[in-house]
């Protein structure tokens, strides 16, 4: 595991990438949201109604059972980033709909209106307790954050900018997989986005993946588990194909908890489940040993 960057960091190799990232002033406006007495959040698992404002001091995790909701990604954004510092890569990937599937290019069109986003990730710079990171968030509010041509490219360029910037990448996903409107295309994305950790693991750099509910399909299959780092929330659904499809497959009963974040630790396939409360601070201290262990290197 590369902890540590073995390049040096210049101002040349930082100005090559500055004039492609812009900082977006508006990127909470959908966060200012109402937030009155009488709206209430019920929690899917145990049933436990709670005031919306309570629930969201939560952080959206149900103060009764523990359960953590779905979250916006620039709500996830919000609560990870240090105000004020959070700088958006550039999204100049044009739509396009290759295999001409039915009413897509009207499903985007909506989505981006009604989210806000460009597409189903957020990517950008920002500090985390002060340490400067590359920061990608996967967006579940946007076709279930599946991944086609414009995403895999996103997330390509993530690992492109932080490898030029001599940066960490930590990237939150949230993933119903590949996506079907874009057909063989979207599978390709798998090979190329796993292509782009490989490079930037063999140039030294730190690679953190966060595992939010759900993680499956393409995206759980390629760059999502290829981390230097791997930690995930309390009870998130990690995993390629759904539970009852593989139980129809093999004509077997799965054991109890199997794909959870829970399950996966307890079978290596996840370094630590954090609860959402404290994931910025643990980033912060993994992001610290990392900037430390690098000066050490570079002296």
């Amino acid at each position: 595991m590369k902890l540590f960057s073995k390049r040096s960091q210049s101002a040349d190799s930082s100005n090559t990438v500055k004039d492609d990232i812009v900082l977006v002033e508006s990127e909470n406006e959908e966060l200012d949201e109402d937030t009155s007495s009488e709206q209430v959040f019920t929690c899917s698992e145990c049933g436990v109604s709670t005031s919306l404002s309570e629930i969201k001091k939560n952080l959206y995790v149900c103060p009764k059972c523990g359960k953590h909701s779905k979250i916006s990604a620039r709500r996830r954004v919000k609560n990870i980033a240090d105000a004020g510092t959070f700088k958006k890569i550039k999204n100049n990937i044009p739509f396009k709909n290759p295999i001409g599937f039915p009413e897509y290019d009207e499903k985007i069109k909506g989505l981006q209106k009604k989210t806000g986003l460009d597409e189903g990730i957020l990517s950008g710079v920002c500090e985390i307790e002060g340490h400067k990171t590359v920061l990608a968030v996967m967006a579940s509010e946007f076709l279930m954050g599946s991944m086609g041509i414009a995403v895999g490219e996103m997330v390509t360029r993530t690992f492109e900018y932080a490898d030029k910037m001599n940066l960490p990448v930590i990237i939150f996903t949230a993933s119903g997989g590949a996506r079907m409107q874009e057909g063989i295309l979207s599978l390709m994305q798998m090979a190329k986005t796993s292509a782009a950790v490989k490079r930037f693991s063999r140039h030294g750099g730190l690679y953190v993946s966060v595992l939010t509910h759900p993680t499956t399909g393409g995206v759980s299959a390629s760059f999502a588990t290829l981390a230097d780092i791997t930690i995930a929330e309390p009870g998130a659904l990690i995993g390629f194909a759904g539970p009852r499809v593989i139980e129809q497959t093999i004509g077997q009963k799965l054991p109890e908890g199997f794909q959870r974040a829970e399950y996966l630790e307890e079978h290596g396939f996840v370094d630590g489940i954090v609860e959402r409360k404290d994931i910025k601070a643990k980033l912060a201290q993994i992001l610290r040993l990392h900037e430390n262990r690098r000066v050490s290197w570079q002296r």
